[in-house]
């Protein structure tokens, strides 16, 4: 394998970048000025830049000795996500947030800077034979960013071969990296279950059609899709997280809602949940002569990594960190992230990246305590240029 070029000369500028990135988070579909920087930094290296797909998405690529647009080889897709969360951070640190409500509370400021940092990489030494695009992608924390660039013709613009992506992980001490073959992290849906009945006086009970203890017996029902109903070596989270009903306390409502969520490793158990949640609601109402409508608010798929992939990402992780610190069959979580809708058309692995500090986990994702770990810049940025040059070195 071709030598990799050192990254020391540019940590400075990349943990600026950084820094700068967190300071000023921009929501989903929002990061018009986040873009801007991507952009400019990706033009200061001489590449070419294609803005707009999913909106706010960036994509560069960088082409081997000998390639081109018209002849671009064997391509490899590498994605970061750029968007923030509405979190009120509460780091103190000296680059924290200066947008209240707002801040990189899973470190799509690291994902960013990483990749930045492996095309400083590549596009100073493109000694491999093929082509690498460099994915900037919006709107993963619920927006579904990746399916946006993809319905905006990501892959007809710049087919893959294969596609990789990677996200921190505070349970892991830094230093640490992990993949699986399959699914790695879980499907999610949302959905609303409407409760009819009859609303009346508090006094009179008897004259109503009460849909608050319909509702609570559907919550209770609903329970056993998962005890009863999912194969114990399956995995499958039903949460209730929302119940709405009536305005004060002597007046029968009308009508009750309960929101919530289904997170499943698999499709078919995700349809049978489905199934379930519509059947159990409708049946359960019946029988206290109330209507209950079901809502289905589709989520994430599975991100499932395919297995070559799966395993070369892994290969790659024990090369960086040592065999020691790299787990290629770590257990999934129940999490979802939207770069399984780019797995479902293109081949490709997902890993994790440990964001602990001192050989210890770190503060989880989402928290308002939590930030990225800086140490991973260099890690990640070898990282992600290490593995390219070993994919196009592989035979194909």
């Amino acid at each position: 394998m071709n030598n990799v070029n050192d990254i020391t000369p540019y940590l400075g500028q990349l943990l600026k970048f950084r820094h700068d990135m967190h300071a000023n988070p921009e929501l989903r579909y929002e990061e018009h000025r986040t873009a801007d920087k991507v952009a400019a930094y990706l033009q200061a290296l001489g590449l070419s830049v294609h803005r707009g797909l999913g909106k706010t998405g960036v994509v560069a690529s960088i082409y081997g000795q000998g390639r081109s647009k018209d002849n671009p080889g064997r391509a490899i897709g590498i994605r970061a996500d750029m968007d923030a969360l509405p979190v009120a951070e509460s780091t103190g640190a000296a680059y924290a947030s200066c947008v209240p409500g707002k801040m990189h509370a899973c470190g799509h400021d690291g994902h960013t800077t990483m990749l930045l940092g492996a095309a400083t990489l590549m596009a100073q030494n493109p000694a491999f034979d093929g082509t690498v695009h460099l994915i900037f992608q919006p709107a993963e924390e619920g927006g579904a960013g990746a399916k946006a660039m993809m319905d905006d013709g990501l892959f007809k613009l710049f087919p893959c071969d294969a596609v990789f992506a990677l996200h921190n992980w505070p349970s892991m001490p830094q230093g640490q990296m992990a993949v699986r073959v399959g699914p790695i992290m879980a499907s999610t849906m949302r959905f609303e279950i409407r409760v009819r009945g009859k609303g009346g006086h508090a006094a009179m009970p008897h004259k109503t059609l009460d849909p608050i203890p319909v509702a609570c017996a559907i919550v209770n029902q609903l329970q056993t899709l998962v005890s009863r109903g999912v194969d114990p070596l399956d995995c499958a989270v039903l949460t209730i997280g929302k119940i709405e009903a009536g305005t004060v306390e002597n007046i029968i409502p009308d009508e009750a809602a309960i929101y919530g969520t289904v997170r499943t490793l698999k499709k078919s158990t995700q349809e049978y949940m489905t199934e379930g949640l519509k059947r159990i609601s409708s049946h359960v109402a019946a029988a206290h002569l109330c209507e209950a409508t079901y809502i289905h608010k589709p989520g994430y798929p599975n991100t499932t990594n395919t297995a070559d992939e799966a395993r070369f990402m892994g290969e790659v992780m024990a090369e960086m960190v040592g065999k020691d610190n790299a787990f290629p069959d770590i257990d999934p979580a129940m999490t979802a992230e939207d770069f399984g809708f780019m797995l479902e058309e293109v081949p490709g692995a997902y890993g994790w990246i440990g964001n602990g500090r001192n050989g210890q986990p770190g503060v989880g994702l989402h928290n308002p305590g939590y930030d990225f770990n800086d140490d991973n810049i260099e890690l990640g940025s070898r990282f992600w240029d290490r593995l390219a040059r070993r994919w196009f070195e592989q035979p194909r």
